[in-house]
């Protein structure tokens, strides 16, 4: 128990920048979510989470095909483009969150939604949710991990740095709580989108 409790100490809420501070219930920054942006796509949208390509692009397509529902369109393609208009820390995980409320505005079929969570660990093991570029450089590692909403079962993991086994897994159920509320994010955007029509 006292383990418990030295290990809920450490972890840290931080303040976000601007008019938008963190919650007292969840770490993160202020989620802000535009969809049917574009006019000519069948569906878009701009997600917004606090204000190497390649392997970024990769991880994003497996993560997408893992959940989209390709059977039952064959000979179909499906193209998600993902422009960064500015980082502010935890991109990977914006990027995922904005491919998934995308996939969502166009009426892909998945068997789940999905969303991006990152989280870093500083030198003396403190752990955050959300990290923001400056808190990603100076971290001594950084997790971003990919969770469905229907079992918040781990479909992608990124990391960079050094960090334990059990940091690992405090990382990951640390992300799993902190999906809940991005999802509740993803629900109350889309009823806020539909129910102005």
């Amino acid at each position: 128990m006292e383990e418990e409790m030295h290990t809920d100490a450490k972890i840290r809420a931080e303040t976000g920048t601007g008019s938008s501070p963190r919650g007292p219930g969840c770490s993160l920054r202020h989620f802000a979510c535009e969809q049917n942006l574009l006019s000519r796509p069948d569906g878009s949208a701009s997600f917004l989470q606090g204000v190497a390509e390649k392997s970024r692009e990769r991880l994003i397509r497996n993560t997408c095909e893992a959940v989209v529902l390709g059977t039952l369109h064959p000979r179909t393609s499906i193209t998600v483009v993902l422009q960064v208009v500015s980082d502010a820390g935890s991109l990977l995980a914006c990027c995922l969150n904005a491919a998934c409320m995308a996939l969502v505005d166009a009426g892909v079929p998945m068997r789940a939604l999905f969303c991006g969570v990152t989280c870093a660990l500083d030198s003396d093991g403190t752990l955050v949710l959300d990290p923001t570029s400056k808190q990603e450089k100076e971290a001594r590692a950084v997790l971003t991990f990919a969770l469905d909403n229907v079992e918040r079962k781990l479909l992608m993991s990124s990391t960079k740095g050094l960090f334990s086994d059990a940091e690992l897994q405090q990382c990951l159920a640390v992300t799993q709580a902190a999906s809940q509320h991005v999802f509740r994010f993803y629900r109350e955007s889309l009823q806020r989108r539909y129910s102005k029509s």
